[in-house]
């Protein structure tokens, strides 16, 4: 099993993926609500981007702009599918709070995520069980730009609830 760690500002626009010390991958967005992002992980690009409600999210390949995968998320079902290479994984958020989610595939864990923080800094674990899966990069840049989205829609949440109380 192989550990990365992933860290990013809650207000910041780049999220960084470290094994150990040495950083193997970034998300970085336009600004902090842009909903579409410029990643490198092990020396390969790729291009992200969701529709405005979150609801669907997109990851393509930076060279040839091919689609490599495509996922929707809803808020309130914990469980989404995602065809990559013809192989379908499913996407598992664990908790109510968002910090511990998965992707699967047949049922087994490839790679589980967790947040460890939420005040100004957010950063977590990724944990994988493979390393002879040529859709792990993908996978895991999708599920830590899932995971963005999430803390975009509980800020968003958020400051919602403080304009109607103030």
């Amino acid at each position: 099993m192989e550990k990365l760690s992933w860290a990013k500002d809650i207000f910041g626009s780049k999220l960084v993926i470290n094994r150990e010390t040495e950083q193997v991958g970034n998300i970085t967005w336009n600004n902090i609500a842009s909903s579409k992002a410029r990643a490198i992980i092990n020396g390969k690009h790729f291009t992200l981007s969701r529709e405005f409600f979150l609801s669907k999210l997109e990851i393509y390949d930076a060279n040839d702009h091919s689609l490599l995968a495509s996922v929707m998320i809803n808020m309130f079902n914990p469980k989404s599918d995602v065809v990559v290479n013809g192989k379908r994984f499913e996407l598992e958020i664990k908790n109510f709070w968002q910090s511990k989610w998965s992707w699967k595939f047949n049922g087994s864990e490839l790679i589980t995520f967790t947040a460890n923080e939420f005040i100004l800094k957010e950063k977590g674990e990724i944990q994988l069980f493979t390393q002879c899966n040529e859709e792990i990069e993908i996978l895991i840049l999708l599920g830590l730009f899932v995971r963005n989205q999430f803390v975009l829609f509980m800020l968003l949440f958020i400051l919602v609830i403080l304009l109607v109380i103030l």
